[in-house]
């Protein structure tokens, strides 16, 4: 297979002949697929660009760091002799340290070295200054000096070898381009910028087809079995860098991780687990028999609850985005749970929760009524490069790196600041975020619920908000009007359609409950008072049907505010006076509490009781 050289070799190779210095920034750590004499290899940038160099006649590089000094590449003998000599080096134990004046007589001279070709390497440029915006007078000096040279150095033809003029090189090598003053690049035409990119498709494909031989099972894999690893790899690896490839290379030989796990070797990579909770034989058995088992904890939602589980089934079974090329980045889930409030988008979550990991408080919940101002998202995502607060990460970035898999809750999305929404394109798509100190937090293993009350009420002609949905509307009619809800937010109020295709059919409408509905939830409520009054005071609770019957018409008296709104109603008309009743008796040694009346006087709720 042929090996493209990377593009900003290609552009340096290209530029030499009209341009002095370049300033190379971006992706300058990561490794790069170089055809070597021995055969392609991926090698660290400064090895890649020595070989192209060298291919043009160039004798070596002076590499200079502000911490180990100045050095010569390669290491070998007749390379650093001949350095020595034309610059007239001391080299100690193969160092010498420069101060920045020292460091611009030298650049003068290897832009007008002619006894042999070579390069200036200034490596961690980003740290030559400590504040690029505030200069000390020495740091001025260097950079004007450096800008004139840039401007009035001119291409060479060696004494010795003749070919092309071509410049002696200075390179700078920058985590960013603006780690250098503005105006030393911008007022300075001769001065070429090289930006290195993430790789391609390509490139990690070229990069898995030289790892593959490294991992464990290759020698015994067939033809299509090494291909498909080959495919299989490049795609799992979208957004890494060749340097990382190698690194999971290195990671599935320690832990034993073959040709046929290359999945496991990535995830492990990413978020720090070789175990996959997803591929654990009993999730498969538990969400099987699950619909009962949510059905109980989520009443009167059966459509809802059965396409979650479809979703939830897809999740386990690995097929979320597998119509895309590369939707194996992507969360294992996206559910947008929709409807009128009370009615258990927030308890179907918690529910999942339980399902998946055994625990419905390992889900991330995030209110986001509180991110309603742009500036919150420097809270929710991580501040960007150079304001404060910048190294300190997102409470969202930084709570999915430290739970990888796991059930992340947006509670009312509608409420959060439009330019935060944009954040969620990245994380749907890509299935990763990276917060302002650079640090990537990978959500492809867990399960993103959105939930939203939009569609119960919308705007009219007159901008006046009126009721969409009413409790007793078929739920088909419901399911139609809410979806149309949603969409109409997202494409005209938001103008953000890509994010509601990003959703897709992911979308959940839950119904309004009914009154046999709330009498179910009504009796789980009262239990749950029930239950709490034998664990807190070892009471067993009595009502009589009337009295149940009478706290049952006043708590689902109105359902638009669904089961939440019967909690708030039985707080208010029972729960209340039972605790004022508690707080005035006597309960040593009492076993029974039976309620044997109830009363209103004044809008005040009284309870009789018999304590025995």
């Amino acid at each position: 297979m042929n090996h493209t050289p990377p593009r900003w070799l290609t552009d340096l190779q290209r530029l030499l002949p009209i341009r002095s210095q370049f300033v190379v920034s971006g992706s300058i750590r990561d490794s790069f697929l170089t055809p070597l004499a021995t055969g392609a290899a991926l090698v660290p940038l400064l090895r890649a660009l020595w070989d192209s160099l060298k291919a043009r006649d160039y004798r070596f590089l002076l590499v200079f760091d502000p911490a180990d000094g100045l050095r010569v590449y390669p290491d070998e003998p007749v390379a650093r002799e001949l350095a020595q000599r034309l610059f007239n080096l001391k080299l100690a134990d193969g160092c010498q340290q420069m101060s920045l004046e020292s460091l611009s007589q030298l650049m003068k001279s290897i832009a007008t070295q002619r006894d042999a070709r070579c390069a200036l390497v200034l490596d961690f440029a980003s740290r030559l200054t400590r504040q690029v915006e505030h200069l000390s007078e020495a740091e001025h000096r260097f950079f004007v000096a450096a800008e004139k040279l840039s401007l009035n150095a001119a291409p060479m033809v060696p004494r010795e070898g003749g070919g092309a003029p071509l410049h002696n090189p200075v390179l700078w090598l920058l985590n960013r381009a603006q780690d250098l003053p503005s105006w030393f690049t911008l007022d300075s035409e001769r001065v070429a910028s090289l930006i290195i990119g993430k790789p391609d498709f390509e490139a990690r494909q070229a990069a898995a087809q030289q790892l593959a031989p490294l991992f464990l099972g290759h020698a015994e894999a067939s033809a299509a079995q090494r291909e498909q690893f080959v495919k299989n790899f490049s795609t799992l690896t979208e957004g890494l860098s060749l340097a990382a490839l190698s690194d999971i290379t290195e990671l599935a030989d320690r832990q034993g991780v073959g040709l046929q796990s290359i999945d496991d070797a990535v995830r492990c990579y990413k978020v720090g687990a070789l175990d996959n909770p997803w591929r654990r034989d009993y999730l498969r058995e538990k969400i099987r028999d699950a619909q009962a088992f949510i059905e109980d904890r989520v009443k009167g939602q059966h459509p809802a609850v059965v396409k979650t589980l479809d979703i939830l089934k897809r999740s386990v079974m690995g097929l979320t985005g597998a119509q895309a090329r590369s939707g194996g980045s992507r969360p294992r889930g996206v559910l947008f749970f929709a409807g009128p409030t009370g009615v258990g988008k927030t308890e179907l979550a918690k529910t999942l929760t339980q399902l998946v990991f055994g625990d419905e408080r390992a889900y991330l919940r995030y209110d986001m009524s509180e991110f309603a101002e742009e500036h919150s998202s420097a809270r929710l995502l991580g501040a960007p490069p150079g304001y404060i607060g910048f190294d300190a990460g997102g409470e969202l970035t930084n709570a999915v790196r430290e739970k990888p898999f796991s059930v992340v809750l947006f509670d009312e999305i509608e409420k959060a600041h439009p330019r935060i929404l944009d954040k969620f394109l990245q994380i749907l798509e890509d299935g990763r975020l990276t917060d302002g100190r650079g640090d990537t937090a990978y959500f492809s293993e867990t399960i993103l619920v959105f939930t939203s009350n939009l569609g119960t009420f919308v705007d009219d002609a007159q901008g006046q908000r009126v009721q969409n949905v009413r409790p007793g509307d078929p739920y088909e009619l419901v399911e139609s009007r809410v979806r149309e809800a949603i969409g109409n937010y997202f494409k005209f109020k938001l103008s953000r359609p890509e994010l509601l295709n990003r959703i897709g059919d992911n979308i959940v409408v839950f119904n309004f409950i009914g009154a046999e509905v709330a009498r179910l939830i009504f009796d789980g409520m009262l239990a749950n008072v029930a239950r709490r009054l034998q664990e807190e005071f070892k009471l067993q609770l009595s009502l009589s049907p009337e009295i149940r019957q009478e706290l049952l018409q006043r708590c689902t008296r109105d359902l638009d505010q669904g089961g939440r709104g019967i909690g708030n109603q039985l707080e208010s008309v029972f729960i209340n006076p039972l605790s004022r009743v508690l707080f005035e008796t006597a309960l040593e040694g009492k076993t029974v509490l039976a309620i044997t009346g109830l009363s209103e006087v004044e809008r005040v709720i009284t309870l009789r009781v018999q304590c025995t």
